[in-house]
């Protein structure tokens, strides 16, 4: 690139001149390219280590005049490309121009101002993105793609210096840290360290000190290990690493991670040496930190935080902490844990102002709410920059941010998506079209569950109790609630601190349970922001038949069937609404077992609408990937507490781990919230606490029951009995205070034995896991989290792995390690598409809700890329068209992509197949449909060949759809007419169900995979065939013994001429009265229609156009091979040069191998026309008639197979094994990176290979 003409002193120090003329020099850095010496590996060892080249180019271009000792660099280079580019471009614009000059210094001015003229030119184009990624890092960001070989999709977003321990050797160098990929880079003393790691391969992340290596981060894969060590920053590398981890985790699990790499905003200020992903990462990180602590949306934008103090009126006191601002709320928590907390949200603020500051409260800032509340902040430091912020985000804040007239967002669809947020199209069509009446809503406003939770409606049909104690005890509870909103205010303002979590930890009263839940969990702010939403989703939702409502359906009468509340259609059709909305929301997760119970629980307290937003919240924020189809959150948390369990109970934890039934014991309590595993009125009591403290009460309880049992547990000796003695220690936890009736609970009247075991208190447990495991944090369990998510998501694949390979590895004749092998870089080139596709719609059909089979698919590309890998036939140039043709024929469906099964089932057939299935293959890739018509020069007539009735019939690439259409058509016809019998109505029905069975039966058997045979294959006809036989030369071409080979496929295309020939012939004399009365498509051998004979006699006629189409013949075949390389056979004779020869001089010189002798076919007259022999008689013009493909001549696959089993050249070539072990070797080295075909000259390239 140019850039800004600088003075060089020294200018052969480090450098070598490559070029040169009176006024410029091409010089290259000593250490790139060949030669060197040592002077050149000291400067290659100090580029790295020092990073100089990040500022130093390995080429450049000074500017000399005359005898000056002075040079300016003018531009510089990364590749040799580049530099000559610019070499050339002086050397054609401004050699001749300084030429004119007299004085020297009049030509530096000129090539200076030139210099900088250009640079203004294309700074208007690039200034945006130099603003962003600016100097030092922008270069750093191009050498790793000139080491790499990464595309221009691939972000760069740190690198640090560090060492890479290989063997017991630190190769200091530095680490590259892309969007995808974990690279680094070494050059010490000659010796060159490269690797590659993708994200998606990493399954262990680990920051570790040891005496081998100290303070080092070990990074994982399936294979090896690797270790880094000796950065400057540590915590910093290592957190940037765990993101980058994290987010190709996601991508695994879903599109989302795709999705966020796309949308990376735009910053406002540039910061050096630091890179605009870099900043957005660290900002995604603060904005996820600031959402689970306040438990806010998943839209929500940190502005910006500041230390400050709150003035709180019930301690009398200002607490110190932080205020953190969003698009949407005004936060606070103080520094110390617990004391206060405190949300506003800014659609509730009515006035903020600067109150009068003094040496008792400095810049102080009051806000107040609608609802009467005042909030006093002090020692802010830039009160009035915060003022204005928060005055900007007020006059953004609509009254009401959704509205029923507006798009449904589904799943929190966003218009910058983050990487935790599911994009999905906008509002679904409505359920009724244009014209038809209105139908009944199934929702509405009456609806007595849209009023109040099931459990009131139910206690107000139920006689009034009086339960004594309990009922005075929840009184006292109610009173203690309103006194603390008294004192601490009501609503989403109220103030937060460790005396709502006592109340919170006795009990919530009944009254209070919905309104508090929604409050701690935030599902308040998002239900208040969106009115109306649940009421339409549920109108849209409903009628809809998928596969989440058949499971609905499934398991409505299976949530809590004990309650009575659910005995009946009112609770039944509530619960059914719920899901089916949430479903319809959020088709990621769409129904999964599990939120049944948790969602019935919910419509106990809550309303339908409160209900559908505590699930939203639960689903997508409190419980992440809890529910989907994989439950991978659910078992993340079954790791985590695995290691809690070995932290805290070491000696019971190893006992467990020999009867193996930690995670399976657990699972179902982390899912439900213990509520499919305790009595109801206590397992509530849990969910209060869960609402309020989030996740870690579920593991501080988990940890206690175990904790409770380990006498027990200890002195198991299978898994059986461990699950029963936690059950039964589950089933009598019961809650002492509820005013409610009992529930019988299910799980307790199937596992109750002879003797009653004692009744355990719940609130003594839960008090007890406070004070044994209180001290779990939520960052720590985040922190281990992550850790058991690599190990999840990757454990998955590998089990999808192995289900996939089971699915098929008795339908191909690889074997197991072979198709794992093929597995893994069949998923790396989808992967690949998915991170680089920026045109594709690689993420988009990237769906890890489908069957393990159907989750990656590649399309025409990728295919391409993996046949010319893998595949046994390489065809040279006319690679890329057979892998075309032969992806055509395995995608059946159509669509443009294909899967593992159908990838394999190519393969498979080139490598294990006998001669037959090999040829068999080939005749087919030059059929419809893997032989499109643009690659034959007579489209039309091969399209009505395959026409052809009885050819269609015995064609296998029939469609089902078409089969299914012709029958139902049929078997209409077939009942209309017996309408106007006078049968009744019944027995037409019984008959018109009969059909329609029958019809389902055929198509079954339809589906069902035929054995297919030779005689299914259609015949092939003249054009088709010239195609198959540039093939199989293309094919030849690269093999050691083509010399043969090419003799002998000239001789069994000669032999098939002539065999198509007779057939030609015989059908024409029997035919040929027949064909000028019948239809075109009468005979599958003919032509549609038949041209009369040349005047002459017959055999002449014959002989000439047996001839001229061998000729065509011979043509084709040696076009196919002019790209080859192939030692001369027969020179061709010398006669004059024909049009065709002035056109393309390469057809005579690449001519080798087809000649007349070759051919070794009796009727090739002397004169007959050969590539390169000018037969003379006909002009250019009769010759390019008489060479026309004839089509009305064709051939079978039998008599293709029996002329090539003539030539023992041919069987020995198609019955010789092929091995692919070396082709995926070579293909896995190559896998860590796809590779560009880059600029560099060929010795940079040599150099950058791994």
């Amino acid at each position: 690139m140019w850039i800004t003409p600088e003075e060089v002193l020294l200018a052969n120090a480090l450098w070598v001149s490559e070029r040169a003329n009176p006024f410029f020099i091409l010089q290259r850095r000593k250490g790139h390219g060949k030669g060197g010496g040592i002077t050149g590996l000291l400067v290659g060892t100090l580029d790295v280590v020092l990073d100089s080249s990040a500022r130093v180019a390995p080429y450049r271009i000074l500017h000399q005049t005359g005898d000056s000792q002075i040079f300016w660099s003018i531009a510089c280079g990364s590749s040799r490309k580049e530099i000559t580019e610019h070499w050339e471009w002086l050397e054609a614009n401004l050699l001749q121009t300084l030429s004119i000059f007299d004085n020297e210094d009049d030509i530096t001015t000129f090539v200076k101002g030139k210099i900088q003229g250009i640079m203004a030119e294309e700074n208007k184009c690039r200034k945006a993105q130099e603003d962003e990624d600016s100097g030092k890092f922008r270069e750093a960001e191009l050498k790793m793609r000139k080491l790499f070989g990464m595309p221009e999709e691939e972000k760069l977003v740190n690198y640090y210096s560090c060492s890479y321990w290989k063997g017991r050797v630190p190769r200091q160098g530095w680490l590259y840290l892309t969007v995808n990929h974990l690279c680094f880079y070494s050059f010490l003393l000659g010796k060159e360290v490269t690797l590659v790691v993708q994200w998606t391969d990493v399954t262990q992340l680990e920051k570790n000190a040891t005496l081998v290596f100290p303070e080092s981060v070990r990074v994982s894969t399936r294979d090896t290990q690797h270790f880094f060590s000796m950065f400057l920053n540590i915590n910093d590398t290592f957190k940037l690493m765990e993101q980058l981890a994290n987010i190709a985790m996601r991508q695994l699990l879903d599109n989302e991670g795709f999705a966020a790499d796309r949308s990376l905003p735009k910053p406002c200020k540039t910061l050096k040496n630091v890179s605009a992903l870099k900043r957005d990462l660290d900002a995604r990180a603060k904005n996820e930190r600031y959402r689970a602590l306040f438990r806010l949306t998943q839209d929500e934008r940190l502005d910006g935080h500041t230390d400050c103090t709150l003035w709180t009126p019930f301690a009398k006191m200002h607490v110190v902490g932080q205020m953190f601002v969003s698009n949407n709320y005004i936060c606070f928590a103080s520094r110390e844990e617990d004391l206060c907390q405190l949300i506003i949200p800014l659609r509730e603020v009515s006035i903020v102002e600067k109150a009068d500051s003094s040496s008792v409260l400095p810049s102080p800032l009051s806000i107040s709410t609608k609802n009467k509340m005042t909030f006093l902040f002090a020692n802010l430091k830039d009160r009035d920059f915060l003022v204005q912020r928060i005055s900007d985000f007020l006059q953004r804040t609509p009254d009401r941010l959704w509205s029923e007239g507006d798009q449904l967002p589904l799943s929190g669809q966003s218009e910058t998506p983050s990487p935790t947020t599911p994009t999905f199209p906008s509002t679904p069509p409505p359920v009724g079209g244009a014209g038809e009446p209105p139908q009944q809503r199934h929702y509405n406003p009456d609806l007595p569950t849209a009023k109040q939770g099931l459990l009131r409606i139910y206690h107000k049909e139920a006689p009034d109790e009086d339960m004594g104690p309990k009922a005075t005890k929840e009184k006292m509870k109610e009173e203690a609630w309103n006194i603390h909103f008294f004192e601490y205010g009501r609503g989403v303002c109220m103030y937060r601190t460790s005396k709502t979590r006592e109340l919170v930890l006795s009990g919530i009263p009944e009254s209070l349970r919905g309104e508090l839940w929604l409050l701690f969990s935030g599902a308040l702010n998002e239900m208040a922001t969106h009115p109306g939403y649940y009421a339409e989703l549920v109108e849209q939702a409903m009628g809809r038949c998928t596969l989440a409502t058949e499971e609905i359906e499934r398991d409505l009468h299976r949530s809590m069937p004990e309650h009575h509340a659910f005995q009946n259609e009112m609770g039944i059709a509530a619960l059914r609404r719920v899901l089916t909305a949430y479903a319809y929301r959020n088709p990621n997760i769409g129904y999964c077992q599990a939120m049944n119970i948790v969602t019935s629980v919910l419509l106990l307290y809550c309303t339908e609408e409160e209900a559908f937003w505590l699930l939203v919240a639960l689903c997508e924020r409190m419980l992440p990937d809890y529910y989907n189809t994989r439950v991978v959150g659910a078992l993340v948390d079954q790791g985590v507490f695995e290691e809690l369990t070995r932290e805290c109970l070491p000696l019971l934890y190893e006992h467990m781990q020999e009867l193996g039934v930690i995670s399976t014991i657990s699972l179902s309590w982390f899912l439900t919230l213990f509520l499919s595993v305790m009595p109801f009125h206590s397992a509530v009591l849990l969910v209060d606490c869960f609402f309020y403290e989030g996740i870690k009460v579920i593991f501080q309880v988990s940890l206690a029951v175990l904790h409770a049992n380990m006498e027990q547990l200890m002195a198991c000796h299978d898994e059986g009995e461990a699950m029963t003695i936690l059950g039964r220690y589950l089933d009598n936890v019961v809650n002492k205070q509820t005013v409610s009736p009992p529930i019988p609970h299910l799980h307790a009247l199937l596992t109750s034995g002879d003797e009653p075991p004692p009744e355990i208190d719940v609130f003594e447990l839960i008090k007890a896991s406070y004070e044994k495991f209180g001290s779990l944090r939520a960052d720590v369990i985040e922190q281990m989290r992550f850790k058991q998510r690599l190990k999840v998501i990757q454990s998955l694949e590998d089990t999808a792995k192995r289900s996939v390979v089971r699915a098929i590895m008795t339908e191909s004749a690889f074997s197991i390690e072979e198709l794992e092998e093929l597995y893994v870089l069949f998923k790396a080139k989808h992967i690949m598409s998915c991170y680089w596709g920026a045109s594709s719609t690689a993420a988009e059909r990237h769906d890890p809700s489908l069957p393990y089979l159907e989750q990656y698919r590649i399309d025409l590309g990728q295919f391409g890329q993996l046949f010319a890998a893998l595949g046994p036939w390489g065809c040279g140039i006319h690679t890329a068209t057979l892998a075309s043709r032969l992806f055509r024929l395995l995608d059946q469906n159509k669509d443009g992509l294909i899967n593992f099964k159908e990838f394999v089932t190519g393969l498979s057939g080139m490598y294990h197949g006998d001669m037959t299935e090999k040829l068999k293959l080939l005749y087919k890739l030059h059929l419809p449909p893997a032989l499109c018509p643009e690659e034959a020069e007579s489209a039309l007539e091969a399209t009505q060949f395959f026409t052809d009735e009885d050819t269609l019939q015995d064609s296998p690439f029939l469609s089902h759809l078409d089969f299914l259409v012709q029958e139902v058509t049929e078997g209409e016809e077939v009942k209309e007419s017996g309408d106007f019998g006078n049968g009744d109505s019944e027995d037409k029905k019984e008959e018109k169900v009969k059909d329609y069975k029958y019809y389902l039966r055929m198509w079954a058997k339809e589906k069902e995979p035929k054995k297919e045979t030779i005689k299914d294959l259609p015949r092939i006809n003249q054009e088709q065939f010239i195609e198959l036989c540039k093939t199989l030369y293309n094919m030849f071409s690269e093999d050691s013994l083509e010399q043969e080979l090419y003799h002998a496929i000239a001789t069994v295309a000669s032999l098939l001429l002539r065999i198509g020939e007779v057939g030609k012939k015989f059908t024409n004399n029997g035919t040929n009265k027949k064909v000028l009365e019948a239809q075109p498509q009468a005979q599958p051998t003919q032509a549609p229609q038949l041209h009369p004979p040349v005047a002459g006699p017959e055999e002449s006629d014959s002989n000439g156009e047996g001839s001229s189409r061998q000729a065509l013949i011979c043509k084709a075949l040696a076009e196919a091979q002019l790209e080859t390389a192939v030692p001369p056979a027969a020179p061709s004779s010398g006669n004059g040069g024909s049009d065709e020869e002035g056109k393309d001089d390469t057809s005579v010189s690449s001519y080798s191998v087809v000649s007349a002798g070759e051919l070794q076919c009796e009727d090739i007259a002397d004169d007959t026309v050969l590539i390169g022999c000018d037969g003379g008689g006909n002009g250019a013009g009769d010759r390019r008639r008489g060479s026309a493909p004839d089509a009305d001549w064709s051939i079978t696959f039998e008599q293709v197979l029996a002329s090539m089993l003539t030539e023992p050249a041919l069987v020995d070539y198609f019955e010789k094994k092929q091995d692919i072990q070396g082709k995926m070797a070579a293909c896995k080295t190559q896998r860590a990176v796809e590779r560009q075909v880059s600029s560099s000259s060929d010795h940079e390239l040599a150099q950058l290979s791994t």
